[in-house]
């Protein structure tokens, strides 16, 4: 019975976990699992005989490092990544799998290419004949790592690679099996060209550190193939333009339920969302469970954890690559002139809502740039103590290509998810940001008290929306006049005071945002010194500028010049 292996009582555990000490979204697909290996869902199936005949291969094969045969090495995790991923069928046609995608977001030395080599040898063994399979990484070297955990295993188990008559032909370049004809190759997307492959099953490695491009062409490659299976891992990377962050995003909207697509099998091994926010993670081991499953049942694992968690606490510029790599949180290290750090800015964050709006006095910030690059649009008013914003951008539509791989950003999923709009081609359409401004009394039904704006770019502009008897302010861009809103924008996050709209972009914004202090020690956000685009941030501070002046000195105040 394949409910007393492993896997089964792997993904009991995880679905009864009350300690949080498994993550939100491996509880759920524990609990999708388990559906259909008790035999409720309609479609999908966990075959007997496809785990019995895993089960036997994996005695078969001896783990390098622990020198056991791999079905008593194997971590709880990787039972239920093989058994489930290998051994869910369809209802309707047991011979095929059901979960086409294997996704795994798993913090750094938790052995995850290891058990995709194992699930490698697997298939190589039981796939058809003359099976193809590739995996593909940034560079050959990353592809390859692949590649020598299969030759390692190989060579390590007498019943797969016997000098006589070896099961296994270890290449330089590709493994062979010599029983089925089936081999893989490792691809480098910085050197082949992944077209005209035909993949039965392929493996993305660090998908963080790639686009999308290696795994879409790799999928393009299996249309015809009806048993196909792509596996992609990674842990964390700090640049926000890369393929697993789409992955991650499809697989959670198939866990809960918004997209049709159920045969996504994911293991994201990531803190909840309240827990990666703030400090947290300096405190709380569950953040350190939630991203490392191995520390569950490895005590030194957790006190290794432990003590990088203190560093990374200690020495700031260890916190970047801790947070990325070891609890799979999303973060870039502000550096020594960081404005604030962007964990703290999302403790802020709240969700779109329109209504909430209505009615209230808004005070605008206004970015234009140059008319080839970003350009910002900040609304901020005031409730209780707490400073409220909503930040759009505006791109040229015709470089947001360019400007994705340039910057590290995903433009056109930003600009779908509603954090900015595309106007324009090769420069932003000033009309259209014309149009925003002046359609917000009527779209959400504020009231637009002023506009502050850097004179730089804006004459044309500003004297449009002060022809339709909107009153603009010129901020002047110098550290006399932008310390104090900069100071109380920062002490307004700090204290939990402000509240923005859900926008990636923002939060993006503020961890480029870099910052210069003056003779006088009045700081204010550099647009030079900043390592990408803070227009949106710009735009917030010159808002809450105009917000700070009414609360000082009323409708009457006097604008502040150099």
């Amino acid at each position: 019975m394949y409910k007393k292996n492993p896997a089964y009582k792997y993904a009991s555990m995880c679905a009864s976990d009350t300690r949080r000490r498994v993550p939100h979204y491996v509880k759920m697909q524990a609990e999708s699992w388990l559906n259909i290996a008790d035999g409720f869902d309609k479609e999908a199936m966990v075959d007997e005989e496809t785990v019995a005949r895993i089960e036997r291969l994996l005695k078969l094969m001896i783990h390098p490092d622990m020198n056991c045969p791999m079905n008593e090495g194997l971590e709880p995790y990787a039972w239920f990544l093989i058994i489930a991923g290998l051994c869910t069928k369809l209802k309707k046609k047991h011979n095929i799998r059901y979960y086409t995608t294997i996704l795994l977001e798993i913090a750094r030395k938790n052995f995850k290419t290891f058990n995709s080599g194992i699930i490698f040898i697997l298939l190589m063994l039981t796939e058809p004949d003359f099976s193809r399979f590739f995996s593909v990484a940034p560079d050959l070297q990353l592809s390859s790592e692949l590649k020598l955990a299969i030759r390692k295993i190989i060579k390590s188990s007498p019943a797969l690679y016997d000098e006589a008559d070896p099961a296994f032909k270890l290449l330089r370049s590709e493994i062979r099996c010599n029983i089925n004809d089936n081999e893989y190759k490792p691809l480098a997307y910085s050197e082949d060209r992944m077209d005209g492959k035909t993949a039965h099953a392929f493996l993305a490695d660090e998908a963080g550190a790639m686009d999308a491009y290696p795994i879409e062409a790799m999928r393009s490659s299996q249309i015809n193939i009806q048993n196909k299976l792509g596996i992609v891992i990674s842990t964390q990377y700090p640049n926000d333009n890369n393929s697993m962050i789409d992955e991650i995003d499809k697989a959670k909207k198939s866990l809960d339920g918004l997209i049709d697509n159920k045969r996504i099998f994911s293991l994201l091994y990531e803190p909840d969302d309240e827990l990666a926010s703030g400090e947290t993670w300096m405190t709380d081991d569950r953040v350190l469970y939630q991203a490392n499953p191995v520390s569950l049942t490895s005590p030194e694992m957790l006190e290794n954890l432990k003590e990088k968690r203190l560093d990374a606490i200690l020495y700031p510029n260890k916190r970047e690559n801790f947070l990325c790599k070891h609890c799979n949180i999303l973060y870039k290290g502000i550096g020594a002139e960081g404005y604030i750090d962007v964990q703290k800015v999302k403790q802020c964050r709240r969700d779109r809502n329109d209504e909430w709006w209505r009615g209230r006095r808004v005070w605008l910030g206004l970015d234009l740039s140059l008319s080839d690059d970003n350009t910002s649009v900040a609304m901020v008013t005031e409730d209780d103590g707490i400073i409220y914003s909503r930040v759009t951008g505006f791109i040229p539509a015709d470089r947001a290509d360019a400007k994705s791989k340039k910057e590290g950003v995903d433009y056109k999923r930003l600009a779908k998810e509603g954090n900015c709009i595309a106007c324009g081609s090769e420069v932003v359409d000033y009309s259209t940001v014309e149009e925003y401004i002046l359609t917000l009394e009527s779209n959400l039904g504020v009231v637009i008290q002023s506009i502050g704006y850097d004179r730089w770019n804006a004459i044309s502009t500003i004297q449009k929306l002060e022809a339709e008897g909107i009153e603009c302010v010129e901020v002047k861009q110098h550290s006399s006049v932008l310390h104090a809103p900069t100071k109380l924008l920062k002490e307004a996050i700090l204290e939990k005071k402000f509240a923005y709209d859900d926008n990636r972009l923002l939060e993006i914004n503020f961890q480029n945002a870099k910052c210069t202090e003056d003779t006088n020690l009045n700081k204010y956000v550099n647009k030079k010194r900043s390592s990408g685009k803070v227009d949106m941030v710009v735009a917030t501070i010159n808002a809450v500028y105009l917000l700070q002046q009414e609360q000082l000195y009323g409708m009457d105040f006097v604008i502040q010049t150099v």
